[in-house]
């Protein structure tokens, strides 16, 4: 470099002749003048040379395709070395050798995970990368304007989402939430930017260390995905999220929409994201249906088995039988009084288990103003083998009157059948519709159960009730006769007065 800067120096500062300085220095006359002439001195970008690889180079792309779809799989499925190595001799007759294929695939391995983690920038918008958070909208439900929440998954670089409504913001809406959408994307996002929403976060911890719910934990665990949470307060990090849960809201759910059955509103708004996507990306101008095809190229594989988004908890009955959810009250059964039982909870149904997991009791879970729910059957079985207890239990006064006369007028036996019966009837069918076959059955007298039994029958089949033929008759029409023990305690009353 001195020998530059001289012969630069007496060329262009002392006016020096390029042959002069050429034979002072010992120098080319061609290297004199391009030292003096040259205006760029920084560093060459030196180029590495590409080295042929005649024997790899036509299977390369087949070999980084097979590696980018195993980066989508757990470890444990994806290809090895000389797994590569035997395909591509079985399918397009490679001659290169096993050590060929696994230098390559470990140098290549390590420049996609390279790849993958420039992605992993969270503010970035990658194909793949997804955001979650809940919503909430106006809905007519019964005749009544009440508001629900909405789960809405956004992908920032499509500009699409996936949104499903549910009737509440707890930890099982929320896993059931994300599962249909990975079932429905028949793939999972790699990386998914959460608030810091309680179902998925207990405690937020110094230094960006969360303490996640164990149903988060093994939810995330079994679809492999990567969680990101927001700072507290940070609402600008998931801020694609919160403008597609706007959007949602102005677009699908305003004005108030009816709500019969929300499975029915749920499958309609797949169909209607997919419609959305067919307009053009706000900044990137192409439309977001073909952008949202790059978003799941990128998902990861659905693991084999679905998840099920249970929650298991052993909780203690009270002395009616009766456990406590989410301050909502359920029944089990009377042997289960001042016991503890075990529930299985999703986010529709309370299943009171035995200890195998066999289903004893089932219920739709409650939402809303209903405060509790009762299964008849398990209290009937046992009620009736003792029905003289019958009518000094709380179980008495939760039943339909007419059950309650029906009951009254029976003799002891009738008694056991019609509790039998009915506890029978109840282990597939409600009680309204065993009601209103007692109903019909009693319209000309005191039924037995066997004719309960057949009213039934003809109800749930569809046939509905059977006129009574009405004969013409000369023989007088008899006293109704009155059933049960009153007569008997007229009878009583009436030798009392007499002494």
């Amino acid at each position: 470099m001195e020998e530059i800067k001289y012969i630069r120096n007496e060329v262009n500062s002392k006016g020096y002749s390029y042959s002069d300085v050429a034979r002072r220095t010992n120098t080319d006359f061609r290297t004199v003048k391009k030292y003096a002439d040259m205006d760029n001195f920084q560093p060459e970008k030196k180029k590495k040379k590409a080295q042929p690889a005649p024997v790899m180079d036509p299977v390369k792309d087949i070999v980084d395709q097979w590696l980018r779809e195993d980066m989508k799989k757990k470890k444990k499925y994806r290809r090895t070395a000389k797994r590569i190595w035997q395909l591509l001799k079985d399918e397009v007759s490679f001659k290169g050798s096993e050590r060929t294929v696994r230098g390559y695939v470990s140098k290549r391995k390590k420049e996609l995970l390279e790849e993958s983690d420039d992605a992993a920038l969270p503010l970035e918008s990658k194909p793949g990368d997804a955001q979650v958070d809940f919503g909430e909208a106006p809905f007519k439900v019964k005749g009544k304007v009440i508001d629900l929440p909405y789960l809405v998954l956004s992908f920032p670089y499509s500009n699409a989402f996936l949104v499903q409504v549910f009737e509440a913001e707890n930890q099982e809406c929320f896993l059931e939430g994300l599962k249909r959408f990975f079932h429905h994307l028949q793939g999972v996002p790699k990386r998914i930017r959460f608030d810091n929403l309680s179902p998925a976060v207990k405690k937020v911890l110094p230094q960006g260390k969360r303490e996640l719910t164990e149903g988060f934990k093994r939810f995330a665990l079994h679809y492999g995905f990567e969680y990101e949470f927001c700072n507290p307060g940070a609402g600008n990090e998931k801020g694609h999220v919160e403008a597609m849960v706007k959007y949602a809201r102005n677009n699908f759910f305003l004005p108030e929409r009816t709500v019969y059955q929300l499975d029915n509103l749920n499958d309609r708004l797949w169909e209607e994201a997919e419609k959305d996507r067919n307009r053009p990306h706000y900044e990137k101008k192409q439309e977001i249906a073909r952008l949202f095809e790059e978003d799941k190229e990128a998902l990861m594989y659905l693991p084999p088995e679905e998840y099920s988004c249970v929650r298991y908890e052993t909780l203690k009955a009270d002395k009616y039988g009766y456990i406590l959810v989410d301050t909502k009250r359920y029944s089990t059964s009377p042997r289960f009084a001042n016991q503890k039982v075990l529930a299985g909870i999703t986010y529709n149904r309370i299943d009171i288990l035995s200890d195998n997991y066999e289903v004893i009791v089932s219920h739709e879970r409650l939402y809303g103003e209903e405060s509790k729910s009762m299964k008849w059957q398990p209290y009937l079985y046992l009620m009736a083998k003792r029905p003289t207890a019958l009518k000094y239990t709380t179980f008495y006064d939760q039943l339909p009157f007419k059950w309650q006369t029906y009951l009254e007028e029976c003799t002891l036996e009738e008694k056991k059948k019609a509790l039998q019966l009915l506890s029978d009837l109840l282990k597939d069918h409600s009680l309204e519709t065993a009601t209103e076959a007692l109903e019909i059955a009693s319209e000309r007298c005191h039924p037995s159960t066997e004719t309960i039994k057949q009213v039934f029958h003809q109800l749930i089949h569809g046939r509905g009730s059977r006129e009574t033929v009405r004969l013409k008759s000369t023989v007088p029409v008899m006293p109704i006769a009155e059933r049960g023990m009153n007569q008997y305690d007229v009878f009583f009353q009436q030798e009392r007065r007499k002494a």
